[in-house]
């Protein structure tokens, strides 16, 4: 094939994704175009020099990254204003009529998608960046994850050039579903909503993984320098013909009544549609009157979102369950008679926690009123107390773990009862996760889809068992081999010689941190001492209250953790302080008393490597910039923090300025 050839097939190939995706109008089969996609992926293996960054191979996703670099938005992406309420939507009318001085002004109404707001900025025509909203000022780098969604034009149409487009990422409703029957079908947790699997999908580091999931695009904001037709109705058109799906429901209403009308009339019909949406965004078309309106410091003037009112139905609650998290958390569960809720048949519905059942006086056998929080998440809001059946008795909150038997333990400012017995079933797998993650025990290649073998296979049911794996039996798992298997006993082998802080992280304690972690071996030279430490001597140390402290008791009060911990140490794991380790309290590196807040993209380290050398010279590490912060370290890319930093007159280090700090 020449390259002539080759830059045909391409066009073509996009001309089809154009009329499928957005034009809903096939030319060919769906043989015919899975064809044409081969022959294009068999002739860039052959001219990879060819590979054009439009052609659609892009779409089945690129090498896995460690970390989505941050983006400053050109122009912040702010939230919306949003209300419940038709008397607060005419008061946003009256607003903009009294601000604009006009008796009547033309709104464009378009439905709400309730997914991920998404920014895609082309040069030339072609993809280049795309970058989620974040925190409105910095959001993530994921283009290689967007270039999956069918629905994102990988070249503009008309070949505009330097262009922003904005719009949502969401999950189709029956594609939810299938996606969840699958995941449940192999022992993984289903996703609770749309959104969340959308957001889910967004942030993995594998774009082969975003691939396989049907993610879709629809557009609703256009570069205001390319709307020569200076309205958002035009900007909606232009969007189109540049490629972009945009809502194929919306109205241009040149009244506030026309405005509740298209409101009302898609709360009653929402349920017909193949995606969620949580109500509709009420737009002032004209831009010059936009500009004229102008924004607050979080949301634009010219702009609201109507929320729809939450869909409910009454039904019998059976039972009160009890479930049991990964971190140990025991929640209440509503076992109801299966009801139909917004087209969703709800069965169970969380309680949240003993208070909460308390204070709504819900009982089993009584009517409920059960609602789709969110429009998503079934929840329990009411009871109709006049139904109410005599023998219906307030509900007990056990005392001891459902799952394992273990006594509850709940702390005097603690809404959550918890397990923490940390063999309990419910909670192995996550443990065992977090047990091997890189702050702990970073043992590579017991990643999630192999402790889900090891647990189902009955191969591990607590982190000490790791210790007692042998080759033979894990290469008989699914998909390990001899080679496999021998690499994760060697990791696990290897984590023995982990530092006392990370074990003592590694064993979940609630709410003890790696600072804190390091923190307690410091002044408990090992974890005997630590077990048998008292509440006023944890105190003692540095940044530890009465919360933390309570948490380490109840944490090693439980029978099943102490054995634990004999287990491991028996298994040759470091539970004591090294020299160096046992040093660090009496030689303050250099960072010692020091603040940290990192920021942007680094060159030399990641952001856990950088914080870890902080940490081990002394300094501590937090998220966000305050007047106890001493020194903030930005990189390429650094956002809010920054700013806030300059704001507040703190020290700001450049990665060179940090190296030189280093010594290095």
């Amino acid at each position: 094939m020449e390259r002539a050839e080759y830059d045909r097939l391409v066009d073509e190939i996009l001309e089809h994704d154009y009329r499928y995706y957005v034009l809903a109008d096939p030319a060919i089969s769906d043989e015919e175009y899975d064809r044409m996609l081969r022959q294009l992926g068999e002739v860039e293996a052959e001219h990879p020099d060819w590979r054009r960054a439009d052609s659609p191979t892009h779409r089945v996703g690129g090498a896995p990254t460690k970390e989505f670099p941050p983006v400053v938005h050109q122009r912040p992406m702010l939230s919306l204003d949003n209300t419940y309420d038709e008397t607060e939507l005419a008061e946003f009318d009256r607003r903009v009529r009294d601000s604009l001085g006009l008796d009547a002004v033309e709104y464009v109404c378009e439905l709400k998608m309730d997914g991920v707001a998404l920014s895609l900025r082309y040069q030339g025509g072609a993809l280049v960046q795309a970058s989620t909203r974040g925190d409105g000022v910095t959001g993530d780098d994921i283009t290689d994850n967007a270039r999956t969604i069918r629905t994102i034009p990988l070249r503009l149409r008309n070949g505009l050039s330097d262009v922003e487009v904005r719009g949502e990422v969401y999950l189709p409703t029956d594609e939810f579903r299938r996606m969840n029957e699958a995941r449940i079908e192999v022992g993984e947790k289903a996703f609770a909503n749309p959104r969340n699997a959308a957001a889910g999908t967004l942030k993995l580091m594998d774009p082969k993984e975003v691939a396989r999931r049907p993610l879709a695009f629809v557009a609703y904001w256009l570069d205001d320098r390319y709307n020569d037709g200076g309205t958002q109705w035009h900007a909606l058109e232009l969007l189109q013909k540049l490629g972009f799906v945009v809502s194929a429901h919306r109205r241009l209403c040149r009244s506030f009544t026309e405005v509740l009308l298209f409101c009302e009339e898609w709360e009653e019909k929402r349920d017909a549609l193949p995606y969620e949406i949580d109500g509709v965004v009420v737009k002032v078309n004209r831009l010059d009157f936009q500009e004229q309106l102008g924004y607050t410091s979080k949301s634009p003037r010219f702009m609201i979102a109507y929320k729809f009112r939450a869909r409910r139905a009454e039904t019998i609650l059976g039972e009160i369950g009890l479930q049991v998290g990964r971190t140990g958390a025991v929640t209440p569960v509503a076992i109801l008679e299966p009801v139909l809720v917004g087209g969703i048949t709800i069965s169970r519905a969380t309680l949240h926690n003993a208070d909460e059942v308390r204070r709504k006086d819900i009982r089993p056998g009584d009517t409920v009123v059960v609602e789709r929080g969110g429009d998503v998440i079934p929840k329990v809001s009411g009871v109709v107390l006049e139904k109410r059946p005599p023998t219906a008795v307030p509900f007990e909150f056990p005392t001891t773990c459902p799952v394992c038997g273990a006594i509850l333990f709940r702390g005097a400012e603690d809404a959550i009862t918890r397990c923490e017995n940390a063999a309990c079933p419910a909670q192995v797998r996550g443990r065992i996760l977090h047990f091997a993650s890189r702050p702990a025990m970073d043992i590579e290649g017991l990643g999630p889809a192999v402790v889900d073998q090891l647990v189902n296979a009955g191969l591990v049911h607590n982190a000490a068992d790791l210790y007692e794996l042998e080759p033979g039996r894990v290469a008989k798992l699914e998909r390990m081999g001899e080679k496999s298997a021998t690499n994760l006993v060697g990791a696990i082998q290897a984590s023995k010689a982990r530092p006392y802080s990370a074990l003592v992280y590694a064993l979940g304690i609630r709410n003890v941190g790696e600072t804190t972690a390091r923190a307690l071996c410091q002044r408990f030279r090992s974890i005997d001492a630590m077990m048998s430490a008292s509440m006023e001597s944890l105190m003692e140390v540095e940044d530890i209250g009465p919360v933390v402290a309570e948490s380490i008791l109840d944490f090693f009060r439980v029978e099943e953790n102490r054995n634990l911990v004999e287990r491991l140490k028996a298994h040759g794991v470091q539970t004591e302080s090294a020299a160096a380790e046992a040093l660090e309290a009496f030689q303050p590196g250099k960072f010692a008393g020091m603040t940290f807040v990192l920021t942007g993209a680094l060159e030399r380290f990641s952001r856990n490597d950088a914080a870890e050398r902080i940490r081990a010279e002394g300094g501590t590490v937090t998220d966000s910039v305050s007047q106890k912060t001493s020194v903030v370290v930005a990189g390429p890319g650094a956002g809010s923090k920054l700013a806030k930093a300059t704001q507040l007159g703190i020290e700001v280090w450049d990665e060179a300025r940090f190296l030189a700090e280093l010594g290095e």
